[in-house]
């Protein structure tokens, strides 16, 4: 069941791991995973991403991998080949990225304005309190900027596997790493910033509860790219001959050591500023307490232009893999060319874009469950669809088609295929329940209020 020859594939396993390790790094790693760790007792929170990260998301990121290139399909066509009667899995699988993608480019064009304005006018300019609420107010210059950013995706996708998705990876992804090596060591010779990093990394074990376990399980999802077809597709692109095991354990490791360096980037720098009040400011961090902290620092200017330009990377690679998702799935379905197939996600995307680009300024009074479009948009697909599509995945492999198709197209060694058996069958179902229930509870007193 190898891949048909018409799809494309990736030259080498580490075009593979550069790739899906560009996928899953984005903008969940270097402002989502800062202000959660802040907010749930620094090191504790840690510990538990990173016993998580080498189970769960092991397990996890194998079953979806091994899917794609078991099947040789992207998701629709990998669940039909599975097994028919669950077809309408790959079709719930192939409508998450449609879901995220909109909004995600929102951001990213915001990422892509703030830095620009960093080059051009320097953090003062950003760090002015009423700057991020003015510009995503106005509504002509947002969905500017997410036309910029979606345009720049589109590109790299229109290019195809090979010389789009894995070029742009064997490029990004070095340069990500020094660009935040070079931020974080700038940072920790901060005044103040000492405090910052023991913060961060000391364990307060007296915070530790079982949200503490839920925020670091669904950080999870949102970081490894998991439940929304990205993996599937991508292990539909990799070689018979690749190590899935070892590219996984790869992918882990990149994917939490750029979340790692930007804890250790944010919270020292947000520290030195306004101390640890400062990291309450959740997900307003990037766009207004950073510019400020950048603002106050010698050669801030500098600093948060290469910030910025760390964070545009990240989300670039991130929305590339989810676009290849969705033009994957059309592809194999339609069997249109790339150009057309392509053409089509970007309307798609702009017709979806629309409400999240707008819901700060003309549309700022449509408000669901009391939330903006964007924050609304953002948790039914990253707190609902993917829980469910994650849960309903787990018992689709753990209970009708079996383990065993997908440990033998891992090779998995026999402590490994335990493992992964035991997480697939019985720990993540528990875990993505209790991750759906705290969300629907978490939304219901938010509308309420």
């Amino acid at each position: 069941m190898g891949m048909s020859k018409s799809r494309g594939s990736f030259s080498s396993r580490l075009g593979f791991v550069l790739a899906a390790a560009g996928s899953a790094v984005g903008l969940g790693n270097i402002w989502r995973f800062p202000y959660l760790a802040a907010r749930y007792g620094g090191g504790v929170f840690l510990l538990v991403y990173l016993a998580l990260a080498v189970t769960f998301g092991f397990a996890l990121m194998t079953m979806e991998i091994a899917i794609g290139r078991r099947t040789g399909q992207s998701a629709i066509g990998a669940f039909r080949t599975l097994h028919r009667k669950y077809t309408f899995l790959g079709y719930l699988v192939s409508a998450v990225p449609y879901f995220i993608l909109p909004y995600y480019c929102v951001v990213g064009g915001w990422v892509a304005k703030y830095w620009v304005t960093s080059l051009s006018e320097g953090a003062e300019l950003l760090a002015q309190g009423t700057f991020f609420e003015g510009f995503i107010s106005r509504g002509g210059e947002s969905l500017l900027w997410f036309g910029v950013f979606l345009g720049l995706t589109a590109l790299v996708v229109l290019f195809g596997v090979e010389k789009g998705i894995e070029q742009l990876s064997k490029w990004l992804m070095p340069l990500l790493v020094v660009l935040n090596l070079v931020v974080v060591a700038y940072v920790l010779f901060l005044p103040g910033a000492g405090e910052g990093v023991f913060y961060y990394l000391r364990p307060d074990f007296s915070r530790f509860s079982v949200n503490t376990v839920l925020a670091a399980m669904g950080q999870l999802f949102y970081s490894m790219s998991l439940s929304m077809g990205t993996m599937i597709t991508f292990g539909s692109y990799m070689k018979d001959d690749v190590d899935i095991h070892r590219s996984v354990r790869q992918i882990e490791w990149f994917d939490t050591g750029i979340a790692f360096l930007s804890g250790l980037m944010v919270v020292p720098a947000v520290f030195a500023l306004s101390g640890a009040q400062g990291l309450d400011a959740g997900s307003g961090l990037m766009f207004v307490t950073l510019p400020q902290v950048f603002a106050g620092m010698a050669g801030g200017r500098l600093i948060c232009a290469l910030f910025f330009l760390l964070v545009l990377l990240a989300a670039l690679t991130s929305s590339v893999a989810m676009m290849e998702t969705a033009v994957s799935a059309l592809q194999d379905r339609l069997h249109w060319s790339r150009a057309a197939t392509c053409l089509m996600v970007v309307g798609a995307t702009v017709a979806l874009g629309l409400p999240s680009s707008l819901g700060n300024g003309l549309w700022a009074h449509i408000r669901p469950f009391g939330l903006s479009l964007l924050d609304f948009f953002d948790f039914v697909g990253n707190n609902i669809l993917m829980p469910i599509v994650a849960l309903l995945t787990c018992l689709f492999v753990g209970y009708v088609v079996g383990p065993r198709v997908l440990i033998d197209e891992a090779r998995l060694k026999p402590r490994e295929a335990v493992l992964f058996r035991t997480v697939i069958r019985y720990v993540a179902p528990v875990f993505i329940v209790l991750i759906l229930v705290t969300s629907l509870l978490d939304a219901l007193s938010i509308s309420s209020f």
